[in-house]
């Protein structure tokens, strides 16, 4: 098939999640053969900060608004066998009312940030999707599954809601020999709604455990927060140190976004790239959790946390790190999420065959 992305990035992973998400998706989509290309808006907060300049598995072009857009990638668009357009992406609106116009194939929104989405819908103050422009697409590819699906479907009328949770490449995440250098590690950019979790099951921690020793990696953190001594800062880490980086801790935190942890049903890529290091990854709870990924071991608070890093010997650590990886390595891969987005493309022009 011939598929075109129009999404927030894939040439920097800086301060998005996004990147590392559509990598693992077109690497997939490009080992089974199909012709990409990936349209990314040309701004200067990424350009200042990309690491993936030249994909081996897709095309990657640079526009600069609107009409740019139109000019150069109209004929692209109107060709594909499928378009899919991202959430976050600058000027939304106005570019699924153009792939609207244009497109002759299947048309798909993968959003990667669903509860936040409908959030913003249901207060019409969304600027990357209208509430309009929700049934017009034959296929809703939602970050978020469970009984989000249904909502999506019963109030705001998406047509063929499907998960598609993001996935890890495992090429770049697995095992590394490497010596251990933290006890627990977390990446994350910082976030408000997060921050409270981090203080909970990491800072706090660390204040009590001052014999371990705790790493925090990601962007825009205040300079206000007074780290404890034995917790290392690392500001920016790029995509292909992560696998480094997991290798080295005794165990892994995941924290859920507070929107996404109301809802459920919405797994971290930071997850599944852990998963596949065969790192034991401890999280905060929310629905769903337990069937996308057995062997999680779950803190609700300090004390829980407190216990994990002191009570749980060395081979319990090593076997749930191994059956987590062995997890994802089955159903959560770049190729398990290709198959996946076939799967519902196919099943959408067999539908309009049909008709």
């Amino acid at each position: 098939m011939d598929l075109v992305f129009l999404g927030l990035s894939l040439s920097s992973s800086w301060g998005n999640g996004h990147a590392t998400t559509y990598r693992a998706l077109l690497r997939g989509l490009a080992e089974h053969g199909h012709r990409l290309l990936f349209l990314e808006r040309d701004v200067p907060w990424y350009a200042s900060a990309r690491d993936l300049v030249r994909p081996e598995f897709t095309e990657l072009a640079f526009y600069t608004g609107l009409g740019d857009l139109e000019a150069r990638y109209g004929s692209r668009i109107g060709e594909a066998d499928a378009v899919v357009v991202g959430s976050y992406v600058p000027d939304g609106i106005a570019i699924i009312d153009l792939v609207a116009s244009r497109a002759s194939g299947v048309q798909a929104f993968y959003d990667i940030d669903t509860p936040i989405t409908l959030a913003a819908l249901a207060q019409d103050c969304c600027d990357y999707v209208a509430a309009r422009q929700v049934p017009l697409f034959d296929l809703y590819l939602s970050f978020t599954g469970g009984p989000l699906l249904r909502h999506l479907a019963g109030r705001f009328g998406a047509r063929n809601p499907t998960a598609l949770y993001c996935a890890v490449d495992e090429e770049l995440y697995h095992p590394r020999a490497l010596p251990f250098a933290w006890d627990l590690g977390y990446i994350g950019t910082y976030a408000e709604n997060r921050q409270s979790a981090l203080e909970r099951l990491l800072i706090e921690p660390a204040r009590r455990l001052l014999e371990l020793r705790f790493v925090v990696a990601g962007p825009q953190y205040p300079a206000t927060i007074e780290w404890p001594a034995n917790v290392e800062r690392i500001d920016h880490l790029p995509p292909r140190d992560h696998a480094a980086f997991y290798s080295r801790q005794r165990f892994t935190l995941n924290i859920t976004r507070a929107e996404m942890a109301r809802v459920g049903w919405s797994p971290s890529v930071r997850l599944f790239e852990a998963g596949a290091c065969g790192t034991a990854i401890v999280s905060d709870r929310w629905s769903g959790l337990e069937q996308l990924l057995p062997n999680v071991l779950i803190a609700d608070d300090t004390d829980d946390m407190v216990e994990i890093l002191r009570g749980l010997d060395e081979a319990m650590r090593l076997r749930i790190g191994q059956q987590v990886r062995a997890t994802v390595l089955r159903q959560h891969t770049g190729a398990a999420r290709a198959r996946e987005l076939e799967q519902a493309i196919s099943e959408v022009l067999f539908a309009a065959a049909r008709v």
